[in-house]
Formats: structure tokens, C-alpha cells, sequence
């Protein structure tokens, strides 16, 4: 027998770490996070081009609100976290409710979105009031889009953990689901202060 396979069999031996999820979907998540990245550094330029312009606009948004949706997304993401480490200890049934939970937390981000974008369009703040709303309402929007990818990623994971899919040594769709969710997460953390609150 091999020294490597006597030290994996030895008791008590540490069990092989591995990147978590496939590489496919690490590959998928570097893409997005280089296009956020972008477009957070052409908001950061503009903005240091015309100061006051951002200043005064930034003073129209509720810093509370963007408290608020921040909160909601990092509550999803313990949630999901959570399940992802219910599964690992072969408890599938508990990861279900768990991403629900994150699902449910999630839809409070949605909907305190969709109650400030149509505040926003009430008082005439869209995209073309000017290059702060313009740049606002591109970053926030195309962020918007991947919760709600992430939130059809999340409901699927739920019901395949319900179905006792996944489990200790067959979970990495449900490890690249939950990597998905903890990217829109970090990329709202850099946002929200950066949208809401850095003059």
C-alpha cells in the first residue's frame, strides 16, 4: 500500500481539500467580476471628474434604502452558506429550507429595489437626468439581473436538495450555485458604498 493512500485511511487524517464548485463556473464568475470592475472604475473616474455633480445627486438617494438592500443580500448569502455545509454533513432536507430562507431574503432585496427605481422614475431620475443616474441606473441594473439569475439558481438548488440530490461527496453544482450568490454579494458591498455613500 502507498504512503499517500496509508495517510488518507489513517484516522483522524485530513480529507483532500479541492476548490469548491467546477471550474467552469470560476472561469464564469472572473468574467463578470472583470466587467463589474469596469464599470465601477468608469464610475469612480467620472466622479472624480465632476464631484459636485455626484455630490448632489448622491444626496437624492436614501443611504438607509442601500443599507437595507445590503443587509438582505448578506443575510441570503449566510443562508445559503448554511446549506451548503448542511449538505456536506448529508443533511439535504435542512439545506432546502435553508435556501429558501435565502430565497426569501433575497426577494427583500427585490423588492426594496423595485420600490427605489420606481421612486427614482417618479420624481424624473432615470438615465437620461444625468451622468450619475446614467451610470446608476446601468451599475445598479446590470446587478439587478444576476440577483435575479442567482434567485432561479437558488430556487433550483432548494428543490434539488429537497429531492436529496446532492450530498458530502456529490455537491459541487450546489458549491458552484452558492460561489454564484457570494459573487452578487461581494459585488453589491463595493457598490453600495460606492453608489450611496463615498463623496
Amino acid at each position: 500500500m502507498s504512503t499517500s493512500l496509508e495517510l488518507a485511511l489513517r484516522p483522524g487524517a485530513s480529507p483532500a481539500r479541492h476548490l469548491p464548485g467546477d471550474l467552469a463556473m470560476w472561469f464564469f464568475i472572473l468574467a463578470e467580476l472583470t466587467v463589474f470592475a469596469l464599470l465601477i472604475l468608469a464610475f469612480a473616474v467620472t466622479q472624480a471628474l465632476q464631484p459636485q455633480l455626484f455630490h448632489d445627486s448622491r444626496q437624492l438617494l436614501d443611504s438607509s434604502t442601500g443599507l437595507a438592500l445590503t443587509l438582505s443580500l448578506l443575510t441570503s448569502g449566510l443562508f445559503a452558506a448554511l446549506a451548503q455545509e448542511q449538505v456536506r454533513q448529508a443533511r439535504a432536507r435542512r439545506a432546502a429550507w435553508l435556501l429558501l430562507a435565502a430565497l426569501l431574503s433575497a426577494s427583500v432585496y427585490v423588492g426594496l429595489k423595485l420600490g427605489e427605481y420606481a421612486h427614482l422614475s417618479s420624481l424624473g431620475l432615470g438615465m437620461e437626468h444625468n451622468t450619475f443616474f446614467t451610470l446608476y441606473w446601468i451599475l445598479t441594473g446590470f446587478h439587478f439581473l444576476h440577483v435575479l439569475l442567482g434567485m432561479l439558481i437558488l430556487g433550483w438548488l432548494a428543490e434539488r436538495c429537497r429531492r436529496r440530490v446532492y450530498g458530502p461527496t456529490n455537491c459541487s453544482a450546489l458549491e458552484s450555485g452558492v460561489l454564484y450568490w457570494h459573487m452578487v454579494d461581494l459585488v453589491w458591498v463595493l457598490l453600495f458604498p460606492l453608489v450611496y455613500v463615498l463623496n
